[in-house]
């Protein structure tokens, strides 16, 4: 983390973007906050699930804000609700899946901060806050991309 002396700072609109099939703002930066954490809110339709996948430079936490989704953590299956916090390790693979019929929404709140860079080189601006057009998808290397970031898509 730097030791920078850090100014407050006001809420922004936040940068969203279309990835992986959902609508993505980005939250906090690690400029923002020297380092320490990255926050990005996820809105995820009704069915939604993330690939398998793990994390080699950072811990990550979901509070979930609406909806439900169900988070497999290593050999650990959670089930979490509106108000709940799951937490994902680093080097440990993840997934997480909306359950019911309903979108889930959340925060990403993951230290050391860096993730938007992850979000910002997988995903597209957004034209407009929705979720995106069926045709929106990540780049073709997404794969390499990913591994180059610290992380690695499992399945």
């Amino acid at each position: 983390m730097s030791t920078q002396s850090l100014s407050p700072s006001s809420l922004r609109p936040g940068d969203a973007r279309w990835w992986f099939g959902s609508l993505a703002i980005i939250r906090a930066t690690a400029a923002e906050t020297g380092g320490a954490y990255s926050i990005v809110e996820v809105n995820a339709p009704a069915g939604y699930g993330t690939p398998l996948h793990v994390h080699y430079r950072d811990d990550e936490g979901f509070l979930v804000l609406e909806g439900r989704a169900r988070f497999e953590v290593g050999d650990q299956v959670v089930e979490a609700a509106a108000g709940d916090f799951a937490f994902g390790p680093r080097d440990v693979p993840h997934r997480w899946t909306a359950i019911d019929d309903d979108p889930v929404r959340m925060l990403f709140m993951v230290s050391p901060g860096g993730f938007e860079t992850l979000v910002e080189a997988t995903s597209v601006r957004a034209a407009e806050m929705t979720l995106p057009p069926a045709e929106v998808g990540p780049p073709e290397d997404v794969a390499e991309i990913v591994r180059s970031l610290g992380y690695e898509l499992l399945g």
